[in-house]
């Protein structure tokens, strides 16, 4: 009780997060560029986490992010988001600071396939447009059918209009990722995260959700958290990470060349 009433204080005594961002962003001039540069982070002053991250993303490119846990793969997505302020450096949105912008806008631009899926209580047609109230079925349906969940849908018994939630057994694993890719495609993000969406499904899902990511990522700036580096060959951009660097980047031709750690990584995972 006591250790859980002290994390509790802890949490309370946090500071305010103030909002320091003014500028709006405006959809119809955004290209999607990002760019760190000489980006610092530490959760606290003893633990630097990024050190000196520097990489570019232009519009339409698939940046995958490698390397071993605890290499702060995941806090370069937080940081993407703003969950979290740099403590040094910049993140730049089309050459501007992204701290320009207020948070809830940049994270409206961002789109986000997990490894767990997440569904609410409603019909298949709430699910996909959820957050969309503009969207008509037409557009769920084609929404549906670029995510390759539309066979499955119309098969069940009340089609688009089947309720389901997060813990009933209408749909499986893989089938309710489908949906989600569904969800995305109809909100339109600028940016995608991927965090290894086909792990713990079937190889028949697997190959469905490499086309339904493949239709997701079309003409979408968007950075995936690799674990299966057999999934990334066609990135634009990998990063290899370990200790918070990023020690090699390139394509992944470009680091099977260089032998060195991508390389020892890469051929590990298919000796396995």
């Amino acid at each position: 009780v006591i250790v859980s009433a002290e994390r509790f204080f802890n949490f309370i005594d946090q500071p305010e997060d103030i909002e320091k961002g003014t500028l709006n962003i405006d959809l119809n001039s955004l290209e999607g560029k990002i760019e760190f540069k000489d980006v610092n982070f530490s959760y606290n002053e003893d633990t630097p986490v990024l050190k000196d991250l520097s990489f570019k993303a232009e519009h339409g490119e698939i940046v995958a992010i490698v390397g071993p846990t605890g290499g702060g793969k995941t806090t370069i997505v937080n940081l993407l988001m703003r969950f979290y302020d740099i403590t040094s450096g910049k993140i730049l949105l089309d050459d501007k600071d992204i701290e320009l912008y207020k948070k809830k806008d940049i994270r409206k631009l961002f789109g986000m396939v997990l490894q767990d899926s997440w569904l609410f209580t409603g019909t298949i047609r709430e699910n996909i447009s959820y957050g969309n109230s503009e969207i008509d079925f037409d557009k769920v349906v084609e929404s549906a059918k670029l995510a390759c969940a539309h066979d499955f849908i119309i098969k069940l018994p009340q089609g688009y209009d089947t309720v389901v939630s997060e813990d009933n057994m209408v749909l499986s694993q893989g089938q309710k990722q489908l949906i989600t890719i569904a969800r995305i495609i109809a909100s339109n993000p600028k940016f995608l995260i991927l965090d290894e969406a086909t792990s713990g499904v079937d190889t028949r899902t697997e190959i469905r959700l490499q086309k339904a990511i493949s239709n997701l990522v079309k003409g979408r700036t968007s950075f995936i958290i690799a674990h299966r580096l057999s999934t990334i060959k066609n990135a634009n951009l990998i990063l290899v990470l370990k200790d918070g660097h990023i020690i090699e980047q390139g394509t992944h031709s470009q680091l099977m060349e260089k032998n060195g750690f991508y390389h020892e990584l890469y051929n590990t995972q298919y000796m396995l």
